[in-house]
């Protein structure tokens, strides 16, 4: 049984979300929690060994379904070496992408059957699910748009998907939100960085310490 909470950072590339969850980490510390951050895929050795072959952009040939399996191997790993220890010794856990991504991605994104990425979801993970899953949301083109303005930014492989491939991402991303509501709390995510780490504080805050 965890003990700890387990929130997640969702959204389509250029969303921001990774420089989100670096800005609300001094803020939770700051409320005396125990605060551990990671990454999918990756947060482990093995992990990021597979997350360089994933996203490496001279691995064009890759088929769809070895993407979609990779990441679920990856995810697994995670699982087992960072995210159950940091949530059963009670840690306040915040990832940067889990189970959302891939049926936005691979699912909504490549098109491949979503209740088969569902299913190996939940055989990689063993059916955990964040408490909560803020989403950062943001038009795909402007999305895009900071990631070209950002010299700081190795470009990946998903990223030289066509524009197409990120709509379906996006779309798939709302269709979850439509879905599981409960979970997942949709950020906007065009608005300036201060507003937008305090709109995913108050959601943190909201439902976890008030």
């Amino acid at each position: 049984m965890t003990q700890g909470i387990f929130i997640t950072f969702e959204g389509p590339d250029g969303a921001g979300k990774t420089t989100v969850l670096q800005e609300l980490l001094p803020r939770l510390t700051a409320l005396g929690k125990q605060v551990t951050t990671t990454r999918e895929p990756g947060g482990v050795a093995i992990a990021e060994d597979i997350r360089s072959v994933i996203l490496n952009p001279q691995n064009t040939a890759m088929d769809d379904k070895t993407e979609l399996l990779l990441y679920i191997a990856a995810r697994r790993q995670h699982l087992k070496e960072r995210i159950l220890p940091a949530l059963e010794s009670g840690q306040l856990l915040l990832v940067d992408r889990f189970i959302d991504s891939s049926v936005a991605y691979q699912g909504f994104g490549r098109g491949l059957d979503i209740e088969a990425i569902e299913w190996l979801n939940q055989y990689a993970t063993d059916g955990l699910k964040p408490d909560l899953t803020l989403y950062f949301d943001i038009d795909v083109e402007e999305g895009l748009a900071r990631i070209a303005r950002n010299a700081d930014r190795d470009i990946d492989r998903l990223d030289m998907e066509a524009l197409d491939m990120h709509e379906r991402v996006r779309a798939g991303y709302l269709a979850l939100l439509d879905k599981e509501s409960e979970r997942i709390v949709k950020i906007d995510a065009s608005k300036t960085l201060e507003e937008v780490v305090e709109a995913a504080f108050t959601a943190i805050c909201d439902r976890f310490f008030k």
